[in-house]
């Protein structure tokens, strides 16, 4: 029957048949499923870093008064932190027979372009919705659209670069 899921199918097959995105055909990640499965468990841990980036970002900003762009780096630098350890002891177990300094330098060198990404997104839709939407809407709509540009950058330059020979 077409549409039931079968207990023999496996993860990968099943997350491609569920999520049937345009990235997944862009990248070929469809006849890769074992690199779906990796790409999805690079955006959890994304997931958790938003978590953790919008917690610390509204904290600073908000209960501390720090400037936007201040309280964004420093909550950007902290969610890189957390998602450097979980990408490298989850999403690619395998880069742990690498040097871990080697490894975090590329990380923080893909994630520092990263933040300057982050901080003209955040700021240029900031700027682009602050009178439109309430605050503290404004800067969180910016940031979740900051971090959504970000993960792309993220991935594809980690995948090919920090993480590369990994099958």
């Amino acid at each position: 029957m077409v549409g039931q899921v079968t207990t023999e199918e496996t993860l990968p097959a099943l997350l491609i048949r569920v999520l049937r995105l345009p990235i997944i055909n862009r990248f070929g990640l469809e006849r890769r499923p074992q690199e779906l499965l990796r790409f999805l468990k690079f955006a959890t841990v994304g997931a958790i870093g938003m978590v953790v980036d919008l917690s610390i970002l509204n904290l600073l900003h908000k209960a501390f008064g720090l400037h936007l762009l201040v309280a964004n780096t420093i909550s950007f630098s902290t969610a890189v932190a957390s998602n450097f350890t979980w990408n490298r002891l989850w999403t690619f177990p395998e880069s742990r027979q690498r040097p871990i300094l080697g490894q975090l330098g590329q990380f923080a060198l893909v994630n520092v372009i990263g933040l300057g990404i982050n901080n003209l997104v955040l700021w240029a839709v900031f700027r682009l919705i602050t009178g439109f939407v309430p605050d503290p809407f404004d800067y969180n709509l910016a940031k979740i659209t900051a971090i959504g540009v970000v993960l792309f950058w993220n991935y594809g330059i980690n995948r090919v670069w920090t993480y590369r020979g990994i099958e």
